[in-house]
């Protein structure tokens, strides 16, 4: 038995969330429902026009893969995650919001001069969340912040497709499932967001390489890749690239191929207030049941359940408590 169930490389981000009005973005001329990169100089100017306007509504530890790193490690999994942080206040404050439980990482004492990397999350009455990135120190994530032997003591590799943006961390990411593949460890990857999709689908293609084992995208990313109107159709379009294929679908569920059947997973009726991280913590919950040995069917019921939760309340992550009422309600 290896020593982590998931190995994770991705950004590490500290969230500080808004509630806007829809009129905010045509306003400030933002594209609603996607994320954007921005430098620090136009997210600072946008931060102080989101505090003036609403006020903050929560800060806290972010990005993808590290949400989805969390969630695995508070359903219990033992988990590694690669990623870059300054050893700024803010570094400081995602170090603490991972958590002392199942979660190794590459970062030490001493962590680099720079800016930790900040994420404007703005959500709007529908509870849809649109983001604005300053990567900062994150977008130099490289292969140095690849743990070589703690990756080849894994059970699965798990890639954030966001990296695709970052030259280095593309090639940190193309070098992992290198050696994931070498060694035995299955690879799943996440498209992340439809505008990595769009504007980034050379990069993502180069990191899913020959193809990948598990792969996790929404409805309007599958549908995107695959150039289909339906999630049926892109499915079979994304075959062609992944050996089983996880596809969320909001308040519609999630559609599921386990690499010999298609799995509907039923979705949960809930009041969404913030859709920020319920992919993530989908796929964290999924990826914990699969390498601990469930079948997709269990998985999905899990994933669904946890995401029918985060989207309830605000914030990308749960409380351990949370994630342990969740898991008791599926995994008897």
């Amino acid at each position: 038995m290896k020593k982590y169930h998931v190995y994770g490389i991705g950004a590490a981000l500290v969230d500080k969330e808004f509630e806007v009005e829809d009129s905010f973005f045509a306003h400030e001329s933002i594209q609603k429902g996607i994320m954007t990169l921005v430098d620090g100089e136009s997210q600072d100017t946008l931060l102080h026009r989101l505090m003036d306007k609403f006020g903050l509504k929560k800060r806290a530890g972010g990005g993808s893969a590290a949400n989805s790193i969390y969630a695995i490690s508070q359903f219990g999994g033992n988990t590694f995650f690669s990623c870059k942080v300054a050893n700024d206040e803010f570094g400081d404050y995602f170090v603490q919001e991972l958590g002392d439980l199942n979660i190794h990482t590459n970062l030490g004492n001493d962590r680099e001069e720079g800016v930790t990397g900040k994420c404007l999350v703005m959500v709007s009455p529908d509870a849809e969340r649109t983001m604005l990135s300053y990567l900062g120190i994150s977008e130099t994530l490289s292969k140095s912040e690849i743990d070589v032997e703690a990756l080849k003591d894994s059970e699965y590799l798990y890639l954030e497709g966001y990296q695709v943006t970052s030259d280095s961390g593309r090639e940190a990411c193309i070098f992992a499932r290198e050696i994931a593949k070498d060694n035995g460890v299955k690879t799943s990857i996440t498209l992340s967001d439809p505008a990595m999709v769009q504007f980034f689908r050379g990069g993502l293609q180069d990191m899913i390489g020959d193809g990948v084992d598990l792969l996790f995208a929404n409805d309007v990313e599958a549908k995107e890749w695959a150039g289909t109107d339906t999630v049926e159709d892109a499915i079979e379009e994304l075959k062609k690239i992944s050996k089983q294929i996880v596809v969320t679908c909001g308040s519609e569920g999630a559609q599921l191929f386990d690499g010999e059947n298609n799995i509907s997973i039923a979705p949960h009726n809930v009041k969404a207030v913030d859709s920020n991280g319920a992919g993530d913590m989908f796929a964290g919950a999924f990826l914990y049941a699969v390498s601990s040995g469930h079948d997709f069917e269990t998985a999905g019921n899990l994933a669904s359940l946890a995401a029918a939760t985060t989207v309830s309340h605000f914030g990308p992550r749960l409380t351990p408590d949370q994630h342990e009422d969740i898991k008791a309600n599926v995994i008897k």
